[in-house]
């Protein structure tokens, strides 16, 4: 097993995360603040272009995760995924049409799907799987942290320049995000660990790839997590743009910079929750910790319509600091643990992901629909009932998944995944 990283790993990768936060969202919350705001956009296509770009990223998370799983060349692909989502949002003032818009934002929502499994990977390769709790609580706490600080500046220089300067902020996110990647030696990386390959693996060994979507079909336990995740992005995905559009109608010249207000203050919850996630999860347990996500998840859906108050959304939207956090840190342990000794990591971290963005492309465009027929109120409520529903089908359904590492030899964990190798 790799030892844990020395301080000259561990700033690169601390750097990387924190830089690559802005980058690997894309534009999130603020594409709808500047087509409802500045396009003068409906709702209802507000939700169907972000739902566009979903789906093409839906499309690209499997495939990226088999890329990943394969490749020795891990840093070069994020830099490159880094650049395409850039240019593509760079190039958004100077776009008017709807086809044109959800044509790059697809684009950017297709490279970004290589981010989450890479750096998971990078991760794992470096500091092996017995410190990988604890590295990717650590990982998730400054991703954090990069996205509150990016929140900030883009709130503060919105407020000055207009919603378009988010745009020109992420260039600069991606250009530090590349020179944190190149930090990183490459021989620091065991590219068989990180794929889920065991410590004892045969380095010269070939292991076939299987489709994303048979590693999640044959794996109980792991077509379980996908489906809570699927619920989790479906419930969560649209109540952030939600927000922002409800804070935009108030006050078009401080919709962005309430916004950023929102971020910020879920962001920064999110920093030591996912820490205490990475500290926690191997003594606590998945399961309780993931159970807490979803049943948080669903009072903030059903918090919000109690009041259109800046102070109040602003205020609720702390919880999504709450399960957010929760989710970013636990997602790679869950998955490592049901893949361990296959070296599937993280062709199935895609393949899930891929379920997820199903989840999270359905929800804007759900939400968005609900919106413009009943209001608001209506449509939190009805992401918050889907919340709750997701807690109680986990709570039944899902085994704890924490001790499936240690309790079997790499060649047997789990035996359902492994026997489609």
């Amino acid at each position: 097993m790799p030892p844990s990283p020395p301080q000259s790993l561990a700033r690169p990768l601390d750097a990387l995360n924190f830089f690559l936060a802005d980058v690997r969202d894309g534009l999130g919350p603020y594409l709808a603040i500047y087509l409802l705001a500045v396009q003068n956009w409906n709702e209802a296509s507000i939700g169907l272009v972000m739902s566009i770009a979903a789906a093409a990223g839906i499309a690209a998370q499997t495939p990226a995760g088999a890329l990943i799983d394969r490749s020795t060349a891990k840093r070069a692909l994020i830099i490159a995924a880094a650049l395409v989502v850039t240019v593509a949002s760079v190039v958004l003032p100077w776009l008017d049409s709807f086809v044109l818009v959800a044509a790059t934002q697809a684009l950017a929502a297709a490279a970004g799907a290589i981010f989450a499994p890479a750096v998971a990977a990078l991760t794992l390769g470096i500091v092996g799987p017995r410190a990988f709790a604890r590295r990717t609580g650590r990982n998730e706490a400054f991703n954090h942290a990069g996205n509150a600080v990016a929140a900030m500046l883009a709130g503060a220089f919105a407020y000055g320049f207009g919603p378009g300067v988010v745009f020109w902020l992420m260039a600069a996110m991606a250009l530090a995000s590349i020179f944190a990647t190149l930090a990183i030696p490459a021989a620091a990386i065991d590219d068989h660990v990180a794929r889920g390959l065991g410590d004892d693996h045969e380095r010269g060994a070939h292991h076939d790839q299987p489709s994303g979507f048979k590693v999640l079909l044959t794996c109980r336990p792991l077509l379980i997590f996908a489906g809570a995740t699927v619920l989790f992005h479906f419930a969560n995905a649209a109540m952030l743009p939600l927000v922002g559009q409800k804070l935009a109608l108030v006050n078009k010249n401080l919709g962005t910079t309430l916004m950023s207000v929102c971020i910020v203050a879920a962001q920064l919850v999110m920093v030591p929750v996912a820490a205490l996630v990475g500290h926690k999860a191997d003594v606590w347990g998945r399961k309780p910790i993931f159970a807490v996500a979803l049943g948080v998840l669903a009072l903030r859906g059903a918090l919000y319509p109690l009041s259109d108050n800046p102070y109040w959304l602003v205020g609720v939207q702390l919880l999504d600091g709450v399960g957010a956090g929760i989710f970013g840190a636990l997602f790679p342990l869950v998955v490592a643990d049901l893949t361990h000794g296959t070296g599937h990591f993280n062709i199935s971290q895609g393949a899930i992901a891929t379920a997820a963005g199903l989840g999270a492309a359905l929800s804007t465009g759900f939400a968005g629909l609900i919106v413009v027929s009943a209001g608001y109120s209506a449509a939190f409520l009805a992401l918050a009932g889907i919340a709750a529903a997701a807690l109680v089908l986990f709570l039944v359904l899902m085994p704890e998944t924490r001790q499936q590492q240690s309790a079997a030899p790499p060649s047997a964990a789990p035996e359902a995944v492994s026997s489609t190798v």
